[in-house]
């Protein structure tokens, strides 16, 4: 990578992170301040303002990447990270629960998350562009685990609304970030690799086996959101003060972690990846039923949350793998951005309705929408076509029309070891599939060195 493109990467990533932790960071003590607010002492309304974020998020998502190609990529994230800020005040001085709920809705709004990656795709070269992404992608990593861990120590300084106030100044850091130390792109247009495009919509939603894995990542972060509004509850009956939760959090996320790492280097070295997702998810489900089983007691539930958090990260990683893997190829950036809104979505309806089941039939009315999903996932899994064992490429390509890039694509796709190949004159870019039998040298003979 060039030193603009490191810069641009590691920026965006930080700005990325900053926005992320606000949102994370409250998950574990969110419902200790809720009990405490008026109108708090309903559930569904702690879940509602636990998740109000997720539906503002999984509305605006896709068309804030559509204002960034009009007005330009800065101006949206801009706009994104000042309606976060501004929820995130909200919710500092919320005087009742009822006012938490608009400023997590007004967090929410604040839905960058598509433009930051086509800025992403503006400041950098197709060959390094997968780079930049697992930057971004390893700083969401790291700020859930940092949240957790930080979360409970945070509570006892400064309380819920104290973080509230500090992920609004974060916001405003990333601001700052965006303004002065990521680049300004010099060209900006659309990349099938990042975006969404509407002429793709329909594929990606005839896909089954994309829509598999749409619902997969709407039950993960629906049973992921309804676990924090028992879980830290669990733990403080079991006799731990809500300041002590790190000590279970910190453990947890390091053995989760270990765990994760072989399993994911054998999917991917031993082309296993659908044997391994099943695992995963019918160990999420194992998860689930023991936490029903020991919410009292207290290595009941550090167990059970260690096998929930490895079965989670494994899945949180192995799932825009599988998109990858699937997605025709050039709708990637569409089939991703489907998938993301459903996440927020996800959570959205997990904590709401988590929330509600709580409130009017008890615990195991919760537990039991959240196996409930993580059966038909499992099902859904286990029925799935295993995904080929590709990975994706990109090239530049000299300009040239429609038709000679129809001829070129497919020239490409005659090549031993290509599965799928796609090369859009409009963006100079061409989009392979490619196995263990591919030959890079016969691409680049065949572009005519315009690499």
């Amino acid at each position: 990578m060039s030193g603009v493109e490191l810069r641009a990467s590691i920026s965006l990533a930080g700005v990325y992170a900053l926005r992320m932790f606000g949102l994370f960071i409250i998950l574990p003590v969110f419902t200790f301040f809720a009990k405490e607010l008026p109108g708090g002492d309903n559930y569904t309304l702690i879940g509602i303002a636990l998740g109000a974020y997720g539906l503002t998020q999984a509305i605006l998502q896709i068309p804030f990447g559509w204002l960034s190609d009009r007005i330009g990529r800065k101006p949206v994230v801009y706009l994104g990270l000042i309606l976060f800020a501004l929820g995130s005040f909200v919710a500092a001085m919320a005087t009742d629960i009822y006012w938490v709920i608009f400023g997590r809705v007004i967090q929410g709004a604040g839905a960058i998350s598509a433009a930051v990656m086509a800025l992403a795709a503006d400041l950098t070269r197709e060959e390094h562009r997968t780079k930049a992404m697992a930057m971004i992608g390893v700083s969401i990593g790291a700020v859930f685990a940092l949240s957790l861990v930080s979360a409970p120590i945070l509570n006892l300084w400064i309380g819920v609304p104290g973080i509230f106030a500090m992920t609004g100044c974060l916001a405003i850091l990333a601001i700052l970030v965006m303004y002065k130390i990521v680049p300004n792109p010099v060209i900006s247009r659309f990349h099938s690799d990042t975006e969404v495009t509407s002429s793709r919509f329909s594929n990606v939603l005839r896909n089954p086996q994309l829509l598999r894995l749409n619902y997969g990542i709407f039950a993960l972060h629906a049973v992921l959101m309804a676990l924090w509004l028992i879980v830290p509850v669990s733990l403080k009956e079991t006799g731990l003060d809500a300041a002590h939760h790190w000590q279970v959090y910190l453990p947890v996320m390091i053995g989760a972690v270990v765990l994760m790492i072989p399993a994911i280097i054998y999917a991917e070295k031993k082309a296993r990846m659908k044997p391994v997702f099943i695992a995963a998810v019918a160990l999420l489900l194992l998860a689930q039923i023991l936490l029903a089983a020991f919410n009292t007691s207290f290595w009941g539930l550090v167990f059970a949350l260690l096998v929930f958090f490895t079965a989670f990260n494994l899945l949180e990683a192995t799932l825009p793998s599988l998109i990858s893997k699937i997605a025709p190829v050039g709708a990637k950036g569409t089939a991703i951005g489907i998938y993301s809104s459903t996440q927020f979505l996800g959570a959205f309806v997990g904590s709401g309705l988590g929330g509600y089941l709580f409130q009017h039939f008890g615990y195991y009315a919760m537990a039991a929408m959240c196996s409930g999903l993580l059966i038909l996932w499992l099902v859904l899994a286990v029925t799935m076509q295993a995904p080929a064992a590709v990975r994706s490429k990109m090239y530049q390509v000299k300009e040239m029309n429609t038709e000679q890039a129809n001829d070129l694509s497919r020239k490409l796709v005659a090549l031993s070891g290509v599965h799928e190949a796609l090369v859009l004159a409009s963006e100079q870019v061409a989009y392979l599939k490619v196995d263990g039998e591919f030959d890079e040298e016969q691409v680049i003979q065949l572009l005519g060195g315009t690499i």
